[in-house]
């Protein structure tokens, strides 16, 4: 069966990719929360913060194995949304782009909040193109 927008070995080619950015992401990720919250005396607190920072890696994980029966467009935006959270997470995480004076606990606040916005967005865009 062709893909119509990509051939197959295309879509498996752009889907490794994506998917190894996800993971060294989410290992990335974990060690910048860790080394960030490592002063802190509550373990539940750092836990609670590296599930918040780890979960849209964990919804991206999930939605490659849904992703086997979408349409090779819908396939392709997840495998851009993937590799461009994935940067814009370790961009934010490492302190960059982080205002001077700015709490270090509001950067992983933040990140994982904005992914999951555009998460979200990406969704319901793809769901909509999917009703017309």
């Amino acid at each position: 069966m062709k893909d119509d927008l990509v051939g197959h070995d295309k879509l498996n080619l752009i889907r490794l990719l994506a998917l190894g950015v996800l993971v060294a992401g989410a290992l990335g990720s974990l060690d910048l929360t860790l080394k960030a919250g490592h002063n802190n005396k509550s373990f539940i607190l750092v836990a609670l913060f590296v599930i918040w920072v780890l979960s849209p890696f964990i919804i991206f994980l999930i939605a490659n194995i849904a992703s086997r029966r979408w349409s090779s467009l819908a396939r392709v935006m997840l495998y851009i949304l993937m590799i461009f959270i994935t940067i814009g997470s370790l961009v934010g995480y490492s302190g960059v782009l982080t205002p001077p004076g700015a709490k270090p606990a509001s950067v992983f606040l933040i990140v994982p909040l904005l992914s999951w916005v555009l998460i979200v967005v990406a969704y319901l865009i793809v769901s909509f193109r999917k009703t017309k």
